[in-house]
């Protein structure tokens, strides 16, 4: 048995104890881990949770919010599928605001602030209350296998116990080997100062498994009392909440919000950091891992940026019972001093009173390309990994694989096919298979440019898309299900009533179409045919429809945005008829890729890497060009197959 404790290794004899009174074990009460282990147990699988503090079950180390440009579609995707932070961030939001609604349905997204302590609090005890769901906090230390090291059989603890499962769900987050860098200073430890997990990365590596190091930061906490909010621009909450899941009334959540603010970097604290970057862990060398493109540090915007004058800084207060701020924007490694004068340089900062300084933290995480799309490592039957194990950065992208590991986790176990989601189903598709597919090289942030489907893929319509595979999976109860397809019925009703219905020429209907700027008619037309126009909509025409029916929002909403888009809906839906059509198309395990003589030796030796499991999956792996997939096409008819 071995210990490790910074760099000190530790070798002692323990008295081993066997346990057997569990099926899956899932390693981390993280976003991911409370995903995985509440889908696990949720679906009569008796499951054990480890987390290194039980304090930190649901933790948000970094932002404090939930959703986001494209995350928000995740969520509402998870909520779908029967998971639980949709529920729980409408539980323990402070603030909420839909983005990008003078944009098209398809980039809207929800986001809501969190309070962090009642978010972590509400999630921890969701999971308590879980019949078959225990937690127990310890560290894991070691993955334990069958002797051909082809199947899971159990993990070890840092006591020495034994647990023998049939499925272990690997949801560690940013804590394998992790340690803290704030510029000259570097602590051995987790975020927030909590244990780091310092010996399961040694036990992967002995079963065959590929690690990374990886890189993610955050910025400081700042004391609300020190901050001048008169030299910032407020930002406010809509004045009608949409709630993320789809199980909560939209009424019961209405509240009073707290606002966020909005200031800006300036010139001065740009030569501030130029001035310091020798002493950045980032650009001194310090740091082993790649930290994330997309979520930068304020060091790497300004030298990665140098022409921008100023760059955005949102503070969002961290909940209703700290007076500590986070200063989005401004995530850092800089040494403390150098922190304190930043921060001040920032118009409302100037006498700013840093209550946690920002830091980097590198950590061990595991390359996606050893996972199956149901996040079942290639290689080691029953094992599984989840979130920014894999190498994903986000809340929100570590709670949709969590769910998915869980659901698939138990399926396993029963002898089920896995569900999956692919890349035109979901944005969780999207993930995984980006994940899944491509080498990455740095923490994978999603974003809505990298779905090919987005109008398909709306955050409003996630419900309508991934409920029944939420029910086939057995999360999703007869009540929602019945509800959901009631809704379908009443839709597609509405929609063949608007099209039947035709409004004649009348003064209502002129002074609706000349208030709008729209054009006049001279004879009938139909109400469906009003509502395409750009600047007309299902609202606009209430009063030239007396027999329109009640319907409830989300239904409004969908009436519209099929009606408005019904060409561009029709248009990608042929798009994913095709797409289907090679993801269909499966490629057999044990496949000798050296017998297909025709491929290009790259193109060879990258499928026998990622071993994907349809010809769709391999048409995305780069280095697969598509005459390779010509000729693996061919190969397979030759076969038979």
């Amino acid at each position: 048995m071995t210990w490790q404790t910074g760099y000190l290794k530790i070798f002692v004899w323990v008295n081993e104890m066997e346990i057997n009174d569990y099926e899956v074990a899932v390693i981390g009460a993280g976003h991911a881990g409370c995903e995985a282990a509440l889908a696990s147990a949720r679906l009569n699988k008796r499951t054990i949770c480890f987390t290194v503090s039980i304090n930190s079950i649901a933790l948000m180390p970094c932002n404090p919010n939930i959703g986001g440009s494209s995350k928000g579609h995740l969520v509402r995707e998870l909520d779908a599928l029967g998971g639980e932070m949709g529920k729980n961030i409408d539980r323990t939001f402070i603030q909420s605001k839909m983005l990008n609604v003078s944009k098209g349905p398809a980039v809207h997204s929800l986001r809501a602030q969190a309070d962090k302590d009642s978010y972590s609090a509400s999630m921890r005890q969701v999971l308590q209350k879980t019949e078959n769901l225990d937690i127990k906090q310890a560290e894991v230390t070691d993955l334990i296998t069958d002797e051909n090291n082809k199947s899971v059989t159990g993990v070890r603890i840092a006591t020495g116990i034994i647990y023998h499962v049939k499925a272990v769900i690997i949801c560690t987050g940013v804590y394998l080997k992790a340690r803290c860098l704030c510029g000259e200073n570097i602590t051995y430890t987790g975020p927030n100062g909590l244990m780091a997990a310092n010996s399961f990365s040694s036990s992967l590596i002995e079963h065959g498994i590929k690690i990374h190091r990886f890189k993610t930061g955050t910025p400081a906490r700042i004391s609300r009392d020190s901050i001048d909010f008169s030299k910032m621009e407020p930002q406010y909450g809509d004045e009608r909440v949409v709630p993320f899941s789809f199980s909560t009334d939209p009424d019961s959540i209405q509240k009073d919000q707290v606002n966020c603010y909005l200031t800006y970097t300036n010139e001065k604290t740009h030569q501030i950091i130029r001035e310091n970057l020798d002493r950045s862990p980032i650009y001194a060398g310090v740091i082993e891992g790649t930290g994330p493109r997309y979520c930068p540090s304020i060091e790497d915007k300004v030298v990665k940026f140098s022409d921008k004058d100023r760059h955005q800084v949102f503070l969002e207060p961290e909940g209703l019972n700290t007076d500590e701020w986070y200063i989005d924007g401004m995530s850092s490694s800089m040494p403390e001093d150098v922190q304190i004068r930043m921060y001040r340089s920032v118009p409302g900062l100037e006498n700013c009173k840093i209550v946690r300084n920002a830091y980097a933290i590198e950590y061990d995480c595991v390359p996606g390309m050893q996972l199956k799309n149901s996040l079942e490592f290639k290689e080691i039957r029953g094992l599984f990994s989840a979130g920014q194990a894999n190498g994903s950065s986000g809340y929100e992208e570590a709670a949709a694989q969590g769910l998915i590991a869980g659901i698939n986790a138990s399926r396993f176990i029963d002898d089920l096919p896995a569900i999956t989601i692919d890349r035109s189903e979901g944005y969780i598709g999207v993930l995984i298979d980006d994940l899944t597919t491509k080498e990455s090289f740095e923490p994978y942030r999603m974003m809505t440019s990298r779905a090919e489907y987005r109008l398909l893929l709306r955050q409003d319509n996630a419900d309508l898309r991934l409920r029944e595979k939420g029910y086939e999976a057995g999360l999703i109860s007869e009540e929602e299900i019945e509800k959901l397809r009631l809704k379908r019925k009443r839709i597609a009703e509405e929609i063949a009533r608007l099209k039947k219905v035709i409004v004649k020429p009348s003064e209502t209907l002129d002074h609706i179409l000349s208030s709008n700027n729209s054009t006049p008619v001279a004879t009938g037309i139909s109400l469906e045919e009003l509502i395409k126009r750009p600047e007309l909509s299902y609202e606009k025409t209430v009063d030239i429809d007396p027999e329109r029916p009640d319907l409830s929002e989300d239904i409004k909403e969908q009436v519209n945005i099929d009606i408005k888009y019904a060409g561009y809906i029709e248009r990608e839906k042929k798009q994913v008829e095709q797409f289907k059509k090679l993801e269909k198309k499966l490629i057999p395990a044990g496949i000798d890729y050296d017998d297909i003589k025709s491929l290009r030796i790259e193109a060879r030796q990258k499928l026998k890497n990622f071993l994907p499991e349809s010809v769709g999956q391999a048409s995305r792996i780069q280095g697969v060009s598509p005459a390779d997939i010509q000729v693996l096409l061919v190969y397979l008819r030759t076969k038979g197959i």
